[in-house]
């Protein structure tokens, strides 16, 4: 069964980076796309960023553009998430996630998702 270990997470203040990392168990997991989502206090769960695992195509949220960047390693089946320019807003728990997804429309969908990682917080301070 494919596990997923989030790291990196911490506080920054505004204008600042951060690189989370995910660590999985093995290597996609019969899944085809890994993502990034985040949640803060009292709101949806938003995807951020998602990576076609064969090709490594990458897809993000308006609100991340040009700031944030999803990479993988997949010598190490790992999959980061470089922030840049954070902004108080950013703040929330962050999760990686693992799915089978058909429509590429739908990859930043987290009910597309099936396998989940515990989170790792991000605050950035103004």
């Amino acid at each position: 069964q494919l596990r997923l270990v989030e790291s990196g997470g911490g506080s920054v203040q505004a204008g600042g980076s951060l690189r989370l990392s995910c660590s999985a168990s093995e290597y996609s997991g019969g899944n085809n796309y890994m993502a990034w989502f985040r949640q803060a206090p009292g709101k949806e769960r938003e995807g951020v960023a998602a990576i076609y695992i064969r090709t490594g195509s990458t897809y993000y949220a308006d609100s991340v553009k040009g700031r944030f960047t999803i990479s993988q390693d997949r010598p190490s089946n790992t999959v980061f998430l470089q922030m840049n320019t954070l902004k108080p807003e950013d703040s929330a728990m962050y999760y990686c996630a693992a799915g089978s997804i058909i429509d590429y429309s739908h990859n930043l969908m987290s009910t597309k998702y099936k396998t989940w990682g515990q989170g790792t917080q991000v605050g950035v301070s103004s």
